[in-house]
């Protein structure tokens, strides 16, 4: 149950800081805020282990590799390639695309891990992605041609999925059955996924122009809160989740983001169609055997 509340919790924040992260990637490059997002939760990670005095118990050399790899796959590749798929299908259809790191996670951990779900865990998988995906196809995403299949747009995004899935095995073999903390992996995550952001970066041209626009308080202020609910606090909930539920489970929960979002939009003055409250419904109703299971 722990794990499974984390992993709501987790995207429920994602929900949040993807609504302030569409807003500040206008003003600011989608790799640039990624590094940006990062450093923060960086600084926030380091201050947060120095004040707990959290110990290293548990990370040795292959461990900390293993979570090193899985921030640089699933952070810095993964999410590379899920800004590609944003900007080539919109965002609808790369959310419906991320959804497929659920049932890849949970294949990759049958295989490495040796990681079995029940009937039951596979109902309530499929149940949630069912409704998440029935939300988000709601209708063609603004900008992109109807019926025109865009097939590099989608490698990006099954790449991106592929990303994920990946990044989620990895740090659940380093964290399950492990006295490693949850707050140690979230750094070590981010840790390789921020060097590998900064080489695309260095690669593609300069870094600092990339963060140019930092310069701006308020852009910096908007950039922190998101870093805070969507990465510091929404990575560590998310290993935690990882440490405590299987693989498939977890990943199935953390990808219920876009039912969060309903309700704010609700509250942005949204009209929210029948049609996505019954996809959350039936999301909803996955989630319930998931988290009861």
């Amino acid at each position: 149950m722990q794990g499974e509340l984390a992993a709501l919790m987790a995207a429920g924040l994602w929900a949040m800081a993807t609504v302030m992260f569409g807003r500040l990637g206008k003003a600011l490059p989608p790799l640039g805020l990624n590094l940006a997002k990062g450093a923060i939760a960086l600084v926030l990670l380091t201050l947060t282990l120095l004040l707990l005095g959290q110990n290293t118990a548990g990370l040795d050399r292959q461990t900390t590799g293993l979570l090193a790899l899985s921030g640089g796959i699933g952070i810095g590749l993964g999410d590379t390639a899920y800004f590609a798929t944003i900007n080539r299908l919109g965002p609808r259809r790369a959310l419906l695309l991320e959804t497929l790191s659920t049932p890849l996670a949970a294949l990759l951990a049958l295989v490495v891990l040796q990681e079995t779900l029940t009937p039951q865990a596979w109902l309530g998988i499929g149940l949630t992605l069912a409704g998440v995906g029935w939300v988000i196809a709601e209708r063609v995403p603004s900008g992109v041609t109807p019926g025109r299949v865009d097939f590099r747009g989608v490698c990006y995004g099954i790449l991106a999925a592929l990303g994920q899935a990946t990044g989620a095995v990895l740090s659940r073999a380093a964290l399950a059955d492990t006295a490693v903390d949850p707050l140690w992996s979230s750094l070590l995550r981010l840790t390789g996924g921020c060097v590998i952001i900064l080489g695309i970066l260095r690669y593609q041209g300069s870094v600092a122009g990339a963060l140019r626009p930092l310069r701006s308080p308020r852009l910096l202020l908007g950039v922190a809160i998101a870093a805070v609910l969507g990465t510091y606090l929404a990575i560590y909930l998310q290993q935690m989740a990882l440490k405590y539920a299987a693989t498939g489970v977890a990943q199935a929960l953390t990808s219920t983001s876009p039912l969060f979002v309903l309700p704010l939009a609700v509250a942005l003055g949204d009209r929210v169609s029948l049609r996505a409250a019954a996809g959350a419904g039936v999301a909803l109703a996955g989630i319930a055997i998931l988290v009861n299971g």
